[in-house]
């Protein structure tokens, strides 16, 4: 039987010990990880596009509009799936991706990292 051991992430310096010799023994953290990180580029400039820019996520019935982060849209927080991406902005050509899998291990999602070059009018 697994042990799952959460770690906190504020704890620099923390140590563990086990006095049994248990080796499947897991530690997760308590981050709240985010599954679909997005960054939006002009194609032409290569500068970020943030502002009145539109990110939503799909999964089946599932959607979901990403949060904006200075230049990096984050969601999916601990929700694996296959996502397709959205990306629409006034004067640009409207984005959609593939559909992009989003993993999880016994602790977290494996985030994913999408770069979208938008195409101006």
């Amino acid at each position: 039987m697994k042990k799952i051991i959460l770690l906190l992430m504020f704890m620099p310096f923390l140590m563990a010990s086990t006095c049994d010799n248990d080796d499947d023994q897991i530690f997760c953290t308590l981050e709240f990880v985010h599954g679909l990180n997005v960054t939006v580029l002009d194609s032409q400039t290569n500068q970020p596009l943030v502002d009145g820019v539109v990110v939503k996520a799909t999964d089946g019935s599932y959607q979901e509009f990403l949060s904006g982060l200075e230049n990096l849209f984050i969601g999916a927080g601990e929700r694996a799936g296959t996502y397709t991406i959205t990306v629409t902005k006034t004067g640009y050509q409207t984005y959609t991706s593939a559909p992009i899998r989003v993993t999880a291990d016994v602790c977290h999602v494996i985030p994913q990292s999408v770069t979208v070059s938008l195409v101006s009018n």
